[in-house]
């Protein structure tokens, strides 16, 4: 492909930047064009197409970060390099959490424009591919809650399309509201098995034995209720996939009965003594520690290991900060067309709002966060007071009528925030005891408190707290 059919937009308030960038690009082959503001490069990336946008952090109006967060909602693709001065280079980085490319630091040499462009376009390349993957997910099987272009989510669809084609069992782990059956979905959407049944189990909401009879069948008489035979679930499913969510729920008896289908691959339905075999790929997901629960006796550990073959982490909502909006524009879309309504985008304030929220709830408490805000808006953008965010006074309010739960999954979701907000603090205050005590250093202090390092790390980033802050001050 041509260089010249290579399009850059650049963005930059002095006029001497510009010109040198675009002499430099030029020079180089490319088809560079130039603003001076960030509303002329908004303006200019809807009326053309270009390739890669080069903005400087900090311009009178709008800020290349603003720039950045209204391309982030439009043409997510568009990779985006900002410029800026050594002084500023931490809000380089930190612009480049929620979606920027790169960073070029000022004074900077042509080789290293070159080489950073080059780079950029090269990764709009792999990114194109990856929404390539996800656009055919979604419109197969509707998975926008996948969608992102985080590192982390990066690493997610490659380790989907890696997992797919295989019949090794899958163990997905994540927080409620990540989308643990979404990514079962995707892995048997992308196999051999995808015109076979996909089947999805929620232990969660069986007792023992309805579980049982629901996962491998009955004959009739076999118990009482039992008024004709029945096919299980596994029979059910015979050459597609099953999903046993919440694994982490069910009985350590229901738990060697498992095990036994998993080595054997026969299932004997309750009362029964003719086994039946059956042709499966399981997949489990559940939001509990099982090594702990193994620890404690409560899972088996032979079990454990025969799921734990692929694992698959989801990252919560809160450590993929730079998908937030997209993930909001998505559901706004989606919203507004089933409600009938024109709604083309959020406020400034109320992007703050969301890009501040730690979103215990995840990805499905921001999808019924932007539901409620696009039924209650009545203007074209959505407004702070659409969302009814927790904490807000209108909402916060004991008593108040907007406060009470309308049905069982708003109580648990209030109940689930409400948990959050007491142990943050808590949280908080552990962390900061136990780096006081051990002079900040976080090896010691995770050591102190009987934690694993990268745990001790994670809720370090979770709550915020800074050590190469701390070491600056």
């Amino acid at each position: 492909m041509s260089k010249k059919i290579e399009r850059i937009l650049i963005a930059d308030d002095d006029a001497v930047i510009r010109e040198g960038l675009r002499r430099v690009l030029s020079g180089a082959g490319y088809n560079v064009e130039t603003v001076s503001n960030g509303r002329a490069a908004l303006e200019h990336l809807e009326a053309e197409r270009f390739k890669l946008l080069i903005t400087d952090l900090k311009m009178p109006g709008m800020s290349g970060l603003e720039v950045l967060r209204a391309i982030r909602t439009r043409q997510p693709e568009l990779p985006v390099v900002l410029i800026t001065g050594y002084a500023a280079i931490d809000n380089a980085v930190e612009a480049m959490k929620n979606g920027a490319t790169d960073y070029l630091a000022k004074p900077f040499e042509n080789e290293e424009i070159i080489e950073k462009v080059k780079t950029a376009l090269e990764t709009r390349a792999v990114l194109i591919d990856e929404m390539y993957l996800h656009r055919e997910m979604n419109e197969s099987h509707g998975f926008d809650c996948l969608l992102g272009d985080s590192r982390e989510m990066k690493r997610l669809y490659q380790r989907i399309m890696q997992v797919a084609p295989t019949d090794s069992t899958v163990l997905i782990t994540g927080e409620s509201g990540t989308g643990k059956e979404l990514v079962a979905r995707a892995i048997h959407g992308h196999s051999s098995r995808r015109e076979q049944p996909f089947v999805a189990v929620d232990c969660t909401t069986l007792a023992e034995s309805l579980l049982e009879s629901e996962l491998f069948g009955h004959v009739k008489g076999s118990f009482t209720g039992a008024i004709q035979t029945k096919r299980g679930l596994f029979e059910v499913a015979d050459g597609g996939t099953v999903l046993l969510d919440e694994i982490g729920n069910i009985s350590l008896s229901t738990q060697a009965k498992l095990l036994r289908v998993l080595q054997e691959r026969v299932v004997t339905p309750i009362g029964g003594t003719t086994p039946v075999p059956i042709n499966i790929r399981l997949v489990a997901a559940t939001n509990s520690n099982l090594r702990e629960m193994v620890k404690q006796g409560l899972f088996r550990d032979d079990l454990f290991f025969r799921l734990n073959i692929i694992p698959i982490e989801l990252p919560p909502l809160r450590d993929r900060k730079g998908d937030l909006m997209l993930l909001a524009s998505q559901f706004l879309k989606r919203f507004a067309e089933e409600n009938g309504k024109e709604i083309r985008g959020f406020c400034p304030d109320v992007i703050e709002l969301l890009e501040n929220y730690a979103f215990p709830g995840n990805v499905r408490e921001l999808e019924n966060l932007i539901e409620r805000a696009v039924v209650l808006s009545q203007t074209d953008l959505v407004q702070k007071i659409d969302l009814e965010m927790p904490g807000d006074d209108h909402v916060s309010e004991l008593f108040g009528e907007k406060a009470v739960p309308l049905d069982a999954n708003e109580l648990k979701e209030q109940k689930r925030q409400l948990r959050e907000q007491a142990v943050v603090p808590l949280e908080r205050a552990f962390l900061l005891s136990a780096l006081d005590r051990n002079d900040w250093n976080v090896t010691k202090a995770a050591e102190e408190v009987g934690m694993q390092r990268p745990n001790f790390q994670a809720m370090l980033k979770k709550q915020g707290i800074s050590i190469r802050a701390r070491a600056l001050d």
